[in-house]
């Protein structure tokens, strides 16, 4: 221990110092030990921000990496009114849409032209969803964009298409694989506590249910993101009991390829104009680096990567997060609209020019890389300079959320009704 951070441990909670010296030796830091981090203020902030970013030296050295992706949201129709979320809608409103399997391959064309590896499909759950709806969007994607990565459906989705299809999820997760899904989000977490979830999304996949589908997704080989979104009615303990969870998955399938802090948007969302709710505008400064910088400490050895969300937080607090446990950008987007419906204002698409800046402003090494982190092309000095199709796109042409629920020939109509 240097001088400058021995002194600072002499001026240190007791207590926070012994977590984070455990930390630093290779123990397990429990739910409880990490809910206590959130109490770090002053000197004990940054410590717990020193030890988080050693941590991360250590498992990663000083490289970001970022991936080349498109974001593909092919409906806003859901059966679900999550309180968290301004993106849905219900199937009889005008602004309800539906993408057709060719546009969502065409998109998936699109995106591997401009030099994307990985098309990320999410959308809302519909209504009398044809039963092999998601397996004809992976054929389609298939030939549309061979070679591209399918990383698609959500735990919640997976469940619901098992619904639909009369199958077992597990069942359903082995058609997805046949059909070519490479990787699941493991979104649809929110925080993986059942009284929470029964607060801000009553009827949503329950914990359990959530578990299964990841576990059972690791089973058959297709390995998966976990996020934590955090910042609303949840509690510090709450939020560790949840990367406890993720952790304990982790030591018993090694499934799991990143963990992605997400803060609450409450702009547009239902759950913030729920005065009785008690929910917070998402989680302000302080929370949001020592969430990071915890996930980090309690992840140590299970998951290496910690991505953060430029979306969420913005490119600026983004660099600022490298410092804090990080060191994954996320992707490119392109097409991002969950988030900019519930009031994020960081734009739809960030270019690979524009994050490997970013990166390179934090004193960091950028990396290009595959959704399972292999590393494309490392760009190790200012020099190396990569200008690929999408740094020269014109993002007018892709459109935007507020535009696509217009389009008229895309209006959302029930399978079988005119």
């Amino acid at each position: 221990m240097s001088r400058a951070l021995a002194a600072l441990a002499a001026r240190a909670d007791p207590a926070i110092v012994r977590i984070l010296e455990g930390a630093l030796s290779g123990e397990e830091v429990s739910a409880e030990e990490g809910a206590a981090l959130y109490g770090a203020r002053g000197v004990d902030m940054h410590l717990v921000g020193i030890a988080a970013d050693e941590l991360r030296r250590r498992a990663c050295g000083d490289t970001v990496t970022y991936v080349i992706n498109r974001n593909i949201n092919f409906t806003n129709v859901c059966v679900k009114r999550c309180l968290f979320c301004a993106f849905s809608r219900d199937h009889r409103t005008e602004e309800g849409y539906m993408l057709p399997v060719e546009e969502v391959a065409r998109r998936a064309a699109e995106a591997q032209r401009l030099g994307a590896t990985e098309v990320c499909i999410q959308a809302g759950l519909p209504p009398d969803m044809e039963p092999d709806l998601y397996e004809r969007i992976c054929a389609a994607v298939r030939r549309a964009a061979p070679g591209m990565h399918i990383h698609a459906f959500s735990p919640e989705e997976v469940l619901h298409g098992a619904r639909a299809a009369g199958v077992k999820v597990e069942e359903f997760v082995a058609r997805l694989a046949a059909a070519g899904v490479g990787s699941l989000p493991g979104t649809s977490a929110e925080i993986l506590d059942q009284r929470v979830r029964d607060r801000i999304s009553p009827g949503r996949i329950s914990v359990d249910d959530w578990v299964r589908v990841v576990r059972a997704a690791h089973r058959a080989g297709i390995r998966t993101t976990s996020t934590m979104m955090f910042g609303h009615v949840e509690t510090p303990i709450e939020r560790t009991r949840h990367i406890a969870l993720i952790r304990s998955i982790q030591r018993e399938t090694r499934g799991f390829t990143e963990f992605v802090p997400l803060n609450f948007v409450h702009d547009e969302a239902p759950l913030g104009a729920r005065a009785e709710l008690g929910a917070r505008r998402g989680a302000g400064a302080p929370e949001l680096l020592l969430t990071h910088a915890i996930a980090r400490i309690m992840l140590a050895g299970a998951i290496d990567n910690i991505q953060m969300s430029w979306v969420k937080d913005g490119p600026a607090v983004a660099r600022v997060l490298l410092h804090w446990g990080a060191n994954d950008f996320g992707g490119t987007l392109i097409n991002e609209s969950i988030s900019t419906s519930a009031g994020a204002a960081h734009g739809q698409l960030m270019r690979p020019a524009q994050i490997r800046r970013a990166i390179r402003e934090a004193g960091r090494v950028p990396a290009r890389r595959l959704t399972d982190y292999a590393v494309a092309r490392l760009y190790p000095r200012e020099a190396d300079r990569e200008e690929g199709a999408l740094d020269a796109a014109p993002e007018a042409g892709f459109g935007s959320y507020a535009e696509l629920v217009k389009i008229a020939k895309w209006r959302y109509r029930r399978p079988g009704r005119a």
